[in-house]
């Protein structure tokens, strides 16, 4: 059952199972885990590879993590599942599809309008993942016994190398799972269980000699196949990243405000990818496409109320609106100058520091200069001084 989808075994009208009949117990899990959403499931040992943990021991030496400090902090909580809790046996891993119904790169091309990363644009997917583990790890507890736990992106749990264990598929050289029967397109959930339960098969490596999502970053953030420099991200950029985008990201960005999916879409193997079938992950229609015009004159109140049940919403305002100016800035629209314009007034110097910046590349120079002398006559911020300075 290496990697199956969730389903393939149907146990309808189904009786309470043993930990003594193991395979029919899986069976059962695989059938339960489809009515509750999940797309694919698999099951491993709770070790991680030397060659995983040497690879994350790697990117945290060289800094490559930028100031993700979670990361660091008892690493050797993430590379070994019986660190993180002792009685661990067996490690459920489940994917629910997530894949977008159209090409994601398709908005980057749509300067005047935002480029928000797929998986942000329905609800938060750690909200409604965890809801259906918890069924799901409950459902097992009562048919089999034992104790477990669940997880979803929130703990030190190594998901990738974990689902590639469990067969869901392989991390491809962008570092993220590649699945045969999704593509890039997979979230991940897992449930720490007492249970010997039986293992599946490792999914090998099929990316071969190509390199399409090497190719495709705007950043060049893979200093090789395989391996991530997070602190030339732009998903990192504008969603981890806490101050100025560093200026030799700005023009790559484009009109990207939140997170990046060009190395998620170059891959080939998205070619197998369908439609996902959560209706709450599905894109909803004022996030698919947002006019930067509008979201540059949300207010707080108005940034949570759009963005209610998003992950968008745990950046905060002021870092959104920071993003949403390096997109006017590269956007090449004139319209779009009095919203800068206003932000550059804005209370928070995060802020006023991107609308210094995308000023400076909408408008003609002898504008900008009297713009700027201006603004610094008032501006004590010491960043956002800079910003204004760099054209002067």
């Amino acid at each position: 059952m290496a990697g199956r989808r969730a389903g393939v075994a149907d146990l309808r009208g189904s009786r309470l199972l043993s930990a003594n009949a193991p395979d029919a117990l899986k069976a059962a899990l695989a059938a339960e885990a489809l009515k509750l959403g999940f797309d694919c499931i698999g099951i491993t040992v709770p070790v991680v590879s030397a060659e995983r943990i040497a690879a994350f021991e790697r990117f945290l030496a060289e800094g490559r993590h930028g100031d993700m400090d979670w990361l660091a902090r008892e690493p050797s909580r993430r590379t070994d599942p019986l660190v993180l809790w002792s009685e661990v046996r067996s490690v459920i891993m489940l994917g629910v599809n997530y894949g977008p119904d159209e090409d994601p790169r398709a908005i980057l091309a749509q300067r005047s309008r935002a480029a928000i990363s797929v998986y942000a644009r329905g609800d938060d997917y750690h909200d409604v993942i965890k809801k259906n583990l918890q069924t799901l790890a409950r459902w097992l507890v009562a048919n089999a016994g034992g104790d477990v736990k669940v997880f979803v992106d929130t703990a030190a749990v190594m998901e990738k190398p974990l689902a590639e264990a469990a067969g869901l598929g392989w991390q491809g050289k962008h570092t993220n799972l590649v699945s045969s029967g999704f593509g890039s397109w997979l979230f991940l959930g897992a449930i720490y269980t007492t249970l010997a339960l039986p293992m599946d098969t490792p999914e090998r490596d099929h990316c071969g000699s190509c390199r399409a999502c090497l190719d495709s970053c705007p950043t060049a953030a893979f200093p090789a196949p395989y391996s991530l420099d997070a602190r030339r991200c732009i998903s990192y950029l504008t969603i981890e990243n806490k101050g100025p985008i560093p200026r030799e990201f700005r023009k790559a960005m484009g009109n990207r405000v939140y997170g990046c999916d060009d190395c998620l879409a170059a891959c080939p193997w998205n070619k197998f990818a369908q439609e996902g079938r959560e209706a709450k992950l599905a894109a909803r229609d004022a996030l698919r496409a947002p006019s930067l015009a509008e979201l540059a004159g949300l207010d707080d109140a108005a940034f949570r109320a759009l963005f209610t049940k998003s992950p968008i919403k745990r950046i905060g305002r002021d870092r959104f609106l920071r993003n949403v100016l390096i997109a006017i800035g590269n956007s090449g629209d004139a319209a779009l100058i009095p919203g800068a314009e206003r932000l550059a007034r804005d209370p928070n110097p995060l802020v006023r520091g991107a609308a210094a910046w995308a000023l400076g590349e909408l408008l003609d120079p002898q504008t900008f200069t009297k713009t700027a002398e201006a603004a610094l006559a008032s501006e004590t911020d010491d960043s956002v001084r800079a910003e204004w300075q760099t054209r002067c």
